[in-house]
């Protein structure tokens, strides 16, 4: 009975190539919403951060070492929840010096880089000042940008600025003389502008580039403001979190230093994934960088 039903349905259409033989793709298990092989990366450096701390906090204890000259992380993290309320307000000035210069930086780098690929003479007469104020050490400078500003607010801003700004021209450069020749041939034999071959053919070509650049310089930008606010030395309700250093060593309150820094280097952490996740956003669509592999 079963045979004669069998044949009287219609047949699968058969591709030439045997069930067995078919590839089958398997979906890689998932724990609390992330891929299995991704933990290990997650969980390695937490638990050697967690050995390196408990390690810290044994020999501080076992020494008897003061806490004016090396605090323990117990220390700090109850010195980080006491001062909470001063050290946060600092944090949020200077984060604030640190996105306004990194807004500059990305808008004046990427404005430049464009004006130089699309002029040779414009590139040679002002790339090599861009380079002399990357290497000339912000410390140095930063004294007499205070002098010539005027306002320190606006001086701490150009000082973070400086050192921001170059990572984002450099690699704009890059990306947009990187575009295939080939492509811009073609552009040019169908009439493009100049113009149109930057807008369609060049920016999408140099975007991978400039989105290194921008996780480069989102560091550097709250590393120029910090040394900004040192150099400064301002205090006052509109200080930063450096000022709250120097005070803080003055006073040989270590354990208050010791959690100012680890706001600063959370901060930067914090910068450091939020421009990776923006790259990760533009580019996981059709760039080699972000494209995901089998292995």
């Amino acid at each position: 009975m079963s045979a004669s039903l069998d044949h009287g349905l219609p047949q699968p259409a058969h591709d030439g190539t045997d069930a067995e033989a078919r590839p089958v793709f398997l979906t890689e298990p998932r724990v609390l919403g992330l891929p299995a092989s991704a933990w290990p990366r997650i969980l390695a450096p937490i638990v050697i951060g967690v050995l390196a701390l408990a390690l810290w906090e044994f020999v501080v204890r076992w020494k008897q070492i003061p806490p004016y000259i090396l605090p323990g992380p117990l220390l700090i993290g109850q010195t980080l929840v006491a001062d909470w309320g001063t050290l946060s307000g600092s944090l949020l000035i200077t984060l604030r010096i640190t996105f306004m210069a990194l807004a500059a930086a990305i808008i004046f780098g990427v404005s430049l880089a464009v004006l130089f690929t699309q002029s040779k003479w414009l590139e040679m007469s002002l790339l090599p000042y861009a380079v002399i104020l990357q290497v000339t050490p912000i410390v140095a400078i930063a004294p007499l940008i205070i002098i010539w500003a005027g306002d320190i607010n606006l001086s701490l801003l150009i000082c973070a600025w400086i050192v921001a700004f170059f990572p984002i021209l450099s690699n704009t450069i890059l990306g947009l003389n990187s575009a295939d020749h080939n492509l811009i041939n073609f552009f040019q034999l169908y009439g493009a502008t100049r113009w149109q071959t930057m807008r369609y053919l060049k920016l999408p070509a140099a975007l991978p580039y400039f989105l290194a650049g921008l996780k480069i310089s989102g560091g550097l930008a709250l590393i120029g403001a910090v040394v900004a606010e040192f150099v400064a030395g301002t205090g006052g309700t509109e200080s930063g979190l450096a000022y709250r250093i120097l005070e803080a060593g003055y006073q040989l309150k270590i354990p208050r230093v010791f959690a100012a820094l680890i706001m600063i280097s959370m901060s930067g952490i914090a910068i450091f994934l939020a421009t990776s996740w923006i790259s990760h956003l533009l580019l996981r669509r059709w760039h080699e960088s972000a494209l995901k592999r089998e292995n």
